[in-house]
């Protein structure tokens, strides 16, 4: 059984960026699920072995705060055994077990996962399968509409062959693999996707606003939506989507507003162990659309410490 989703705006993962700091953050503005950074199942299995000599467990690794949940854990990788491994280190840890099947990344992609598997069926199937036997905790999924322009309607078998082996929920975002980010993403095949699924569907991309959101939920009438590049230095998004849902008005935040927001989601990292360069680039997302911005970017580029960032930071504080 999924759990039960306190709002219908979830947080996207994304690489280097949904950290646990952010994740926290953007629930405390009323995301209704977040979901860790994708993670290699052999790099689980690794970890986990050297975790264990040391008395330690799988969270040292996938770091997350009690106050996430409900928080899902993102895996990726095609190997049935090791999946069935990873999947069975982390689901004493996470509500949700999600695998991912979206992700674009060259890297990854020539690897047999991610969005390349979308082209695999009979595959595809075996890891539905090896997923949800190896689990008591619910399985949901991450697609892409194809990989190429030529398999743009793929998601609709893997969908279907999804739901037949017991995933319980789509996260669906309607680019192919080959357009990357670029172009937009065709909100019409969400719809399509909705029509023929009984799972629950959580629609995925070109989210930057309350209003779109609310278009999203309507124009396709899926149940929930995703939101990744526009919660990026931006987690007022949460509660502006809440709020116009319920009401049809949301609070406007200003710059200092951003700012602030910044410097809670500095002191949330001293918790855990963010790269610092991860940081700095947290850093340039929350200056996005600041008068000035470009000069502060550069500023905070060419910052060593997270002293320097942070007086940087206020230096750009008082100027605005």
């Amino acid at each position: 059984m999924l759990p039960k989703f306190s709002s219908r705006a979830f947080l996207a993962p994304m690489a280097g960026v949904s950290d646990p700091a952010l994740r926290l953050q953007c629930k405390q503005m009323g995301s209704g699920l977040v979901v860790t950074e994708f993670t290699s199942i052999h790099s689980i299995i690794a970890k986990e072995e050297q975790l264990k000599e040391n008395m330690k467990t799988i969270q040292e690794f996938i770091e997350f705060s009690e106050q996430e949940r409900p928080i899902s854990v993102q895996l990726f990788g095609s190997d049935l055994y090791a999946l069935e491994k990873a999947a069975t280190i982390v689901e004493p840890y996470f509500d949700i077990i999600d695998y991912n099947m979206g992700c674009p990344a060259p890297h990854i992609t020539q690897q047999m996962a991610g969005g390349s598997l979308l082209q695999e069926v009979n595959l595809t199937q075996q890891i539905f399968k090896t997923l949800v036997d190896a689990v008591k905790k619910p399985v949901t999924l991450k697609i892409r509409s194809g990989v190429t322009e030529a398999s743009r309607f793929l998601f609709r078998d893997i969908a279907e062959i999804a739901e037949d082996e017991g995933i319980q929920m789509i996260t669906f975002h309607p680019r192919t693999v080959s357009q990357g980010y670029s172009g937009n993403a065709d909100w019409k095949l969400i719809k399509d996707l909705k029509e023929i699924s009984s799972v629950p569907i959580v629609g995925n991309g070109d989210i930057t606003t309350p209003e779109d959101a609310k278009t999203m939920l309507d124009e396709t009438n899926c149940d929930y939506v995703m939101i990744g590049r526009g919660a990026m230095g931006n987690p007022f998004l949460f509660e502006q989507i809440n709020d116009y849902l319920k009401t049809g008005s949301y609070k406007e935040y200003s710059f200092k507003d951003r700012l602030d927001s910044f410097f809670d989601y500095l002191h949330l990292t001293n918790q855990y162990k963010i790269k610092f360069a991860n940081i700095k680039s947290q850093a340039m997302r929350f200056t996005k659309g600041l008068k000035g911005g470009s000069k502060l970017r550069a500023k905070i580029t060419f910052s060593k410490n997270l002293e320097d960032l942070e007086k940087t930071m206020h230096d750009a504080y008082s100027m605005s």
